[in-house]
């Protein structure tokens, strides 16, 4: 069975053309989501769609940037619709997932989106590299000073039991011994 999934970002655009073109092209059941930015995660309408689509359905939508929110988003919905069997269709890009041209269009799509992928995390690599050598720490804060630590060690060794620095300094036991293998003595 062949369904279509048609999706206008404001009040004012009119989903019309894509739900003639779904209609031309099959589809006996189109669902809608009307005023909802790609960009949010609930859209009804899809939700709906997603849950009624079996094995040998194929999902129908006018261009591809109504069904997904990002590419990497699209590439993963439209992974999990070929495990499940469904076949996709998009009108405006011609991709159709049963042929071979529409197969092979897809994994472009693919390889670019690994390509956006690698490309973001050596960004990203860089970026933390250059934070460091500026002197930025990443991670979270010390809960203790390197005075408190001093102060911590000092009462231990002056016979005070470890749960009870911890207390007064409002630390757990883990946390005061692992600020005390951190800081040298």
């Amino acid at each position: 069975m062949k369904y279509g999934y048609a999706r206008v970002s404001t009040e004012d655009q009119n989903p019309a053309l894509q739900l003639t073109a779904l209609k031309k092209a099959g589809c006996k059941t189109v669902f809608k989501d009307e005023g909802i930015s790609g960009a949010t995660t609930t859209r009804p309408g899809l939700v709906r769609c997603l849950k009624s689509l079996q094995a040998g359905d194929t999902l129908i939508v006018w261009k591809l940037d109504r069904l997904g929110r990002s590419l990497r988003d699209l590439i993963n919905m439209l992974d999990e619709l070929k495990r499940r069997g469904v076949k996709f269709r998009s009108l405006t890009e011609a991709i159709d997932t049963d042929t071979a041209t529409g197969r092979a269009m897809w994994q472009m799509i693919g390889v670019l989106a690994e390509l956006e992928r690698s490309l973001i995390t050596e960004r990203t690599r860089a970026g933390v590299k250059a934070a460091q050598k500026r002197g930025v720490r990443f991670g979270r804060r010390p809960k203790l000073s390197a005075s408190q630590v001093e102060h911590a060690r000092q009462l231990i060794d002056d016979g005070e039991r470890v749960q009870d620095v911890a207390a007064l300094l409002n630390v757990g036991r883990v946390t005061l011994y692992r600020a005390l293998q951190r800081t040298p003595a």
